[in-house]
């Protein structure tokens, strides 16, 4: 319930930019949800580290998220055989670049490198996996709002399903004798495994498990945060009236 909350509150709102396209969709605020991140921890290992690794983040820091070792062994394990090892994938980048034409990016840190003026890095993954479209055009058969004529392909598509993107021409606010190509819909091709609704939370889960692996201990430097600033508050409350006492019969 919680997490369903969290969607139906926090996707609605956009995440405004300074720069021109598409404007980032806001991902729902899911990394104090255990749950949400031990499903987007699956499904990245099920979708994602076929190609990307995270090399560096090992299999039992996810521990941290509530997982067990014999889970993590049981669910989770694919390219290795231990717990104790970094998340890599068994391609080489030799191959990679021979197939893919490029290496696909480490995603350990990617929610702390994509972070910019158009919104945080959890908005634009969470808006770069909802927004493919079906595009003949490209080799791959799709392409996407948040990163037009990305390489990558849909690799959740039988999940969503597939879309056709509808774009209307309108009039240049700024000068009317010019149109401008605009992102109006998305149209249903073929219906996939999940509702829209239930993809928007598996996105959300991914998102939050790709955000919590950029930085494990960020949840804790917070709240450390926030005990060391009341630390400080009583210190220089304390020190100002000592020193107020200190000075009271000096004139």
């Amino acid at each position: 319930m919680k997490k369903l909350l969290a969607v139906l509150f926090f996707v609605p709102l956009i995440a405004w930019g300074a720069e021109e396209g598409y404007r980032l969709d806001r991902a729902p605020e899911l990394l104090n949800d255990q749950a949400a991140l031990q499903k987007g921890a699956k499904l990245f290992v099920n979708y994602c580290l076929n190609c990307h690794s995270a090399s560096s983040m090992r299999y039992n820091r996810l521990s941290d998220i509530g997982l067990s070792d014999d889970e993590i062994k049981k669910n989770l394990l694919f390219t290795t055989d231990k717990v104790g090892d970094l998340m890599r994938v068994a391609m080489t980048r030799k191959d990679a670049k021979d197939w893919f034409g490029a290496t696909p990016p480490d995603l350990s840190v990617i929610a702390r490198a994509k972070s910019g003026e158009r919104g945080s890095g959890a908005d634009y993954i969470y808006s770069y996996l909802r927004t493919y479209y079906k595009d003949d055009t490209r080799p791959t058969g799709s392409n996407n709002l948040a990163y037009p004529n990305t390489a990558m392909p849909n690799v959740l598509w039988q999940l969503q399903g597939v879309r056709d993107a509808v774009f209307i021409d309108k009039k240049d606010e700024h000068d009317p004798g010019k149109s401008v190509h605009e992102f109006e819909k998305f149209e249903p091709v073929t219906p996939g495994t999940m509702t829209p609704l239930q993809f928007d939370e598996a996105v959300g889960d991914i998102t939050a498990f790709l955000t919590w692996m950029s930085e494990p201990a960020q949840e804790t430097r917070r709240r450390i945060g926030v005990w060391v600033l009341l630390f400080l508050g009583i210190a220089f409350v304390l020190t100002w009236r000592l020193n107020a006492a200190y000075w009271k019969d000096i004139k």
